[in-house]
C-alpha cells in the first residue's frame, strides 16, 4: 500500500479571535424631573458610554500577526489591548515531497515546572492516533508523545520539553517528527524539523511570555 499523501494545508489558530461589533447608539431625551430634595441612595446614576467607532487598535484586538522570521522559523503573536502581545514559535513541516503535512508552534513556560517549554502540534485526520508521535533530536533516541484530541483541522498533540531538551534544540541542526498514516499503519511519514534559528527565535518568543505574579 502506497503512503498517503498529506497535502491539505493545515491552519493552526495561533490565537483566540475577538468578534468585536459597532453598537448602535441610544438616543434619550430628558423629561424635567419632579424637585426631589436630596440624592436617591442605593440607586446607579450611570457612567457615560463610550462614544464613536472603535479605534483600529481596538478592533484588531485578537487577530494573529506575525512578528518576525528566524530563518524557516515565525514569531507569531496575538494583538492584546495592553500591548504585551504573548507569542509562539511556528514552523510549517512538509514531508519529502513538498506537502504540507504538520505544523509545530513553540512557547516558553515558567520557570520552576519540569517543562521550561511547550508545544502544540498538528498533524492531519488521516492520521493513526494510536501510533502516536516521536521526536528525535539530532539522532537522539526519540520521545514518544499522544495525541490529545481531534478537532476540523487536524490532531493535536500538547507536549513538553524539559530544560535540557530546549539547549538540544538550540545546539542541533534538525529534529525528526514521526507519524503513522491510518491507511498504512504498516508506514510512517517522517517531517524534518529545521533547529536554524531556534535559538534567536525561541530567545524572542520568551521575552514576549507573560512574567509570574510576585
Amino acid at each position: 500500500m502506497s503512503k498517503p499523501q498529506f497535502s491539505r494545508l493545515l491552519g493552526l489558530a495561533a490565537g483566540l479571535g475577538l468578534m468585536l461589533g459597532s453598537a448602535g447608539a441610544f438616543a434619550q431625551e430628558a423629561a424635567t424631573p419632579p424637585a426631589v430634595a436630596t440624592e436617591t441612595p442605593g440607586l446607579s446614576m450611570g457612567t457615560p458610554a463610550q462614544a464613536g467607532p472603535l479605534t483600529q487598535e481596538q478592533a484588531n484586538v485578537g487577530e494573529t500577526y506575525m512578528a518576525k522570521a528566524f530563518e524557516i522559523w515565525e514569531q507569531r503573536c496575538v494583538k492584546t489591548a495592553d500591548g504585551a502581545d504573548p507569542c509562539q514559535l511556528y514552523q510549517l513541516l512538509k514531508d519529502g515531497s513538498g506537502n504540507s503535512v504538520a505544523e509545530i508552534s513553540m512557547f516558553a513556560l515558567p520557570e520552576g515546572g519540569q517543562a521550561v517549554a511547550g508545544a502544540t502540534v498538528i498533524v492531519p485526520l488521516e492520521t493513526l492516533l494510536t501510533g502516536n508521535l516521536t521526536i528525535a533530536i539530532d539522532g537522539t533516541a526519540p520521545k514518544i508523545y499522544p495525541f490529545t484530541f481531534c478537532t476540523q483541522i487536524g490532531c493535536i498533540a500538547r507536549i513538553g520539553f524539559t530544560a535540557e531538551e530546549v539547549g538540544q534544540f538550540k545546539k542541533g541542526a534538525k529534529a525528526v517528527m514521526t507519524i503513522v498514516p491510518a491507511a498504512a499503519p504498516d508506514q510512517k511519514v517522517t517531517l524534518d524539523i529545521s533547529l536554524k534559528g531556534f535559538t534567536a527565535g525561541f530567545d524572542a518568543v520568551k521575552a514576549t511570555a507573560p512574567k509570574p505574579a510576585n
